[in-house]
């Protein structure tokens, strides 16, 4: 099931696109401020192993209307932290392969800097935060790994991903 909140945030299990992402955020700042100087992409692949064993696929389940919440939240605060700033953040779900990509990140600032620090806080908050989980299926076995963990309103967990986004 596909859910939006916005034309930014979504979680889906349709394969992802950047382009589309790239284009919604953009617009967004293209006239505001300074305007559109830069745009910013991540995009969360599935690997072929994990601490060493062989991953034959993934599966991610998410708690839609929370996991938007908390997208929206990580926007809000980047909007906070990078006035002018635009972000886009759509997860997957369902079953992934090797190679298929499980989030598209897209962050559109006057200047690329904060572009890169606007993208890079967005995927650090979404791994603190976000409610969801994923399976890993490898061919010796299966694994849970644990989901978000932290409070979204901790604000020691928020700086942390600060730092890491600005280092």
């Amino acid at each position: 099931m596909l859910a939006i909140l916005n034309a930014m945030v979504a979680v889906t299990p349709a394969p992802l696109s950047l382009e589309h992402l790239i284009v919604q955020v953009e617009a967004c700042v293209r006239t505001g401020g300074e305007g559109c100087g830069a745009v910013a992409s991540f995009l969360g692949l599935v690997r072929a192993t994990h601490q060493g064993r062989s991953v034959r696929y993934l599966e991610y389940e998410a708690f839609d209307a929370l996991a938007l919440k908390a997208f929206q939240q990580i926007q809000q605060e980047a909007g906070q932290q990078w006035p002018n700033s635009a972000l886009g953040i759509v997860h997957r779900t369902g079953r992934l392969t090797v190679g298929e990509a499980s989030v598209a990140i897209v962050a559109a600032t006057a200047h690329r800097a904060e572009a890169f620090q606007v993208c890079r806080y967005a995927i650090e908050r979404v791994k603190q935060i976000a409610p969801v989980w994923k399976h890993e299926f490898f061919d010796d076995g299966e694994a849970w790994v644990e989901g978000a963990l932290t409070d979204p309103f901790d604000e020691a967990a928020r700086a942390r991903a600060l730092v890491i986004a600005c280092a």
